[in-house]
């Protein structure tokens, strides 16, 4: 059985970094669990110059991703530069050359996976994403190992930590958004540019691959239902809580009948439920099987540590696999359900938060409830709250209603806001925001 084999690491940044220091400082551990031990080989980057804080041989450095690919001491391709173009590149490459490949690359997965898997069956090779969605949690694994005997009803998920911490401080410190988030960046936890993370797009590449993986379709992101977290504000947080809710930002992904939903808003969760009590940096993913029933994973979504752990974990799978010859034991990915369609937003049924600010005069709650009502929209509860004019003891011009609807559907939802918006009554344009009840 073979003991040993060669890692070449292409992108060495941030996770890379990671990756060799946790190699490097736990890699006569996993040697003695594993009985096959990790050895780094060659590390590509363009900058091989500046300090990782890593000891590295100077030996391994490269700034030719090709000729690590080509290394015939090179067993596994370790790709974390990030992007869809030169790292989809390398990946092609390493595979043609018949060496299996790691990635935490979601964009990449999302948007070209079909190409990658189909690279990795004609190559006969394996490619292994754990790291792609949930940091350090092994949902991946769990999904396509310890779950495989379930059929997977339901995955609701948090996971973006950007996105988590902002929300998480505002209701804590009712702070506004814009503030929270330069304090985010100002500590690390969102990039400068971090359009990507709270418009949605970050956890819609993850809520793509995990669909995928439930439901034996590579969906990509056309299908995607995608809103962030921009515009969420500090009174929503603040009324929602008081209703017994908290808003978080969800991958939703549900199979109906044969039909799967897959979508990203934020949205209303009870603070009695587990993934309503998930706060600061932290991802949690619910998964719902049958028999299982639900199922929960918990820990940090992203950083140097937890993607370098699972990175790592992949790595080890490969040095398994090429120690026991059984290449494609279990396929990255396969098509494996009778898939019927997408359901678009549109179609779907839930609960919905509606927040009005309502002229102060008579009468004006019978027109909101006509317009609600004619669309088969019908009232659980209604909310008046306080005004910061009547908080100062003057009379409000007009008055914040919030409204929870029993079940109703997308459709008619979108088309009560038009109607609403319409109304003179109504002197701000309504938020609405979906309810989501686990369980």
């Amino acid at each position: 059985m073979r003991k040993e084999f060669g890692v070449g690491i292409i992108g060495f940044g941030t996770v890379g970094a990671g990756v060799v220091e946790c190699l490097l400082r736990n890699g006569e551990l996993i040697g003695r669990r594993t009985g096959v031990h990790p050895r780094i080989v060659r590390i590509a980057d363009l900058d091989i110059v500046s300090d990782r804080g890593v000891a590295v041989d100077p030996d391994w450095l490269t700034t030719d991703a090709a000729a690590l690919i080509a290394d015939p001491a090179v067993d596994v391709v370790v790709e974390l530069v990030g992007g869809t173009s030169a790292a989809l590149d390398f990946i092609l490459a390493a595979l043609a050359a018949g060496k299996p490949v790691v990635t935490a690359n979601k964009a990449l997965l999302a948007e070209h996976g079909d190409r990658v898997f189909e690279a990795a069956a004609a190559a006969r090779q394996d490619v292994f994403y754990e790291a792609s969605v949930g940091g350090g949690i092994p949902i991946i694994k769990a999904m396509r190992e310890g779950l495989v005997g379930n059929r997977i009803n339901s995955v609701v998920g948090i996971l973006n930590g950007t996105c988590n911490y902002i929300l998480t401080r505002m209701e804590a410190e009712g702070a506004p958004f814009d503030e929270v988030l330069a304090a985010a960046q100002a500590a690390g936890y969102a990039e400068a540019d971090s359009g990507f993370d709270i418009d949605g797009w970050d956890t819609a590449h993850k809520a793509s691959i995990i669909a995928s993986l439930a439901y034996g379709e590579w969906f990509g992101m056309k299908p995607l239902h995608v809103e962030g977290v921009r515009n969420i504000s500090l009174r929503d947080i603040r009324y929602a809580k008081r209703l017994g809710y908290r808003i978080k930002l969800l991958a939703v992904v549900r199979q109906e009948a044969g039909d799967v939903q897959i979508r990203v808003h934020p949205a209303l969760l009870s603070t009695d439920s587990m993934l309503g009590n998930v706060g600061g940096v932290f991802n949690a993913i619910m998964v719902c099987g049958d028999p299982v029933g639900e199922t929960l994973y918990y820990g940090r979504g992203a950083g140097r540590e937890a993607t370098a752990s699972a990175v790592v974990a992949d790595i080890l799978d490969v040095g398994l696999n090429l120690a026991a010859d059984s290449a494609r034991r279990i396929e990255a990915f396969r098509p494996h359900e009778g898939f019927g369609g997408i359901i678009p937003i549109e179609r779907i049924r839930t609960r919905y938060y509606l927040r009005l600010q309502l002229v102060n005069r008579p009468g004006v709650l019978c027109r909101v409830a006509r317009v609600l009502g004619d669309l088969d929209i019908s009232l659980a509860s209604v909310n008046q709250q306080e005004s910061d004019e009547a908080a100062e003891g003057m009379e409000p011009a007009a008055v914040p209603v919030v409204i929870l609807t029993h079940e109703a559907c997308e459709k008619d939802m979108q088309s009560a806001l038009v109607q609403l918006r319409e109304l003179d009554v109504v002197a701000e344009p309504p938020v609405m925001l979906r309810i989501e009840d686990l369980g």
